[in-house]
């Protein structure tokens, strides 16, 4: 679907997470990869939804901590 591989991976660690973050050209566009090597997440976001975060207060961001490792699977 898009390039693959390491090239231009920006890695962002703390004692909390690490995150890999790369631009990603697909038949729709470019997107943003946000991956969590740790946890076997990733997403892809379009320029529109990378914006929306700046419309956001930082208590909605605060809202995803409350589950920090992922979402909760229901059983």
């Amino acid at each position: 679907m898009g390039s693959h591989g390491k090239v231009n991976e920006i890695t962002l660690s703390n004692e909390f997470a690490t995150v890999s973050i790369r631009k990603v050209n697909t038949r729709n566009g470019a997107r943003l990869e946000i991956r969590s090597p740790k946890l076997g997440y990733h997403i892809l976001l379009d320029p529109i939804e990378l914006e929306s975060l700046t419309w956001q207060k930082k208590e909605v961001i605060s809202r995803f901590l409350e589950t920090p490792f992922g979402p909760k699977i229901m059983r």
